[in-house]
C-alpha cells in the first residue's frame, strides 16, 4: 500500500502527534496475524474480523474508548471468533496479541530526536488493554499523552486529534501524524492535521524531518 500523498501547511509544523501500536512498536497486524496462526485458523480472521465483521468493531470501540474493560473485551470477541470456527478461551487473548509486539528502538530514538530538536512531540493512541504501555515511560517521553481509553474517544474520530492537539497546546494545521493505518492518516488530514503513513522507521523519519523542516544533527547540536 502506497503512502497517501501529504501537502504540508504553508509554515513548517512545530509538532508531531505519534501512534503507539505498530509506530512505537512492532505491526500490530503482523502480532494479529501470529494470534489466527496460533488458534489453528485463517491467520487473517482476527484482522478481518476487528476490520470488517460489525460486531466485533463494536466490541473494539467500546474497550479502545474504555466502556468496557479488557476481560469484557476479551470474552466477546472469543466469542466472534468461535463463531468464525476458531477454537479460543477468552482469558488472555489481549496479552497473547500483546507478547508477540516489540518496542521499535528507532522509532522511540526518533521521537527522541524530534524532541531535542525543539519539536513538540504527543502521542496519540488508541489503547488495546488495559496495561497495552507497560514498559514505556510515556510521561518522559512526549510533551503530552492522549490515549483513547482515558479521554472516551478513538482515532480516526475528529475530536480525537482535536483533543490532541489541545492537550499538546498546538493547531492542528501547525502538527504531523504519524500513523500505521492509512484511515487515521486520511482522518487527520481531513482535520487539518499533516500525515505521514508509517511504514519503517527509515522512511519515516526522511519524510518526518522534510516536514519540519529541520535534521537530526539539530537535535545534536541542541544537547551538547
Amino acid at each position: 500500500m502506497n503512502a497517501p500523498a501529504t501537502e504540508l501547511p504553508e509554515h513548517r509544523p512545530t509538532a508531531v502527534l505519534f501512534d503507539f501500536g505498530g509506530v512505537l512498536t512492532s505491526s500490530v497486524l503482523d502480532a494479529l496475524d501470529a494470534l489466527g496462526r496460533s488458534l489453528g485458523c485463517d491467520p487473517g480472521l482476527p484482522v478481518r474480523l476487528l476490520s470488517q465483521d460489525p460486531d466485533s468493531r463494536a466490541i473494539l470501540a467500546a474497550h479502545e474508548e474504555g466502556r468496557i474493560g479488557e476481560v469484557a473485551f476479551e470474552l466477546a470477541f472469543a466469542r466472534r471468533l468461535r463463531a468464525h470456527g476458531a477454537d479460543v478461551d477468552g482469558a488472555g487473548l489481549v496479552r497473547r496479541i500483546q507478547s508477540k509486539l516489540r518496542p521499535d528502538s528507532d522509532m522511540i530514538e526518533l521521537v527522541k530526536q524530534v524532541r531535542a530538536a525543539g519539536v513538540r512531540v504527543g502521542l496519540l493512541s488508541n489503547s488495546l488493554g488495559d496495561d497495552c504501555y507497560v514498559g514505556f515511560d510515556l510521561d518522559s517521553m512526549f510533551d503530552a499523552v492522549t490515549i483513547s481509553g482515558t479521554v472516551g474517544v478513538r482515532k480516526p474520530s475528529r475530536r480525537a486529534f482535536d483533543l490532541a492537539c489541545v492537550s499538546l497546546g498546538v493547531e492542528p494545521a501547525a502538527t504531523v501524524m504519524v500513523d500505521d493505518l492509512e484511515q487515521n492518516i486520511i482522518a487527520a488530514e481531513r482535520v487539518g492535521l499533516a500525515g505521514i503513513l508509517h511504514h519503517d522507521a527509515a522512511d519515516t523519519a526522511q519524510r518526518l524531518w522534510a516536514a519540519l523542516g529541520r535534521t537530526p544533527t539539530e537535535a545534536r547540536l541542541r544537547e551538547v
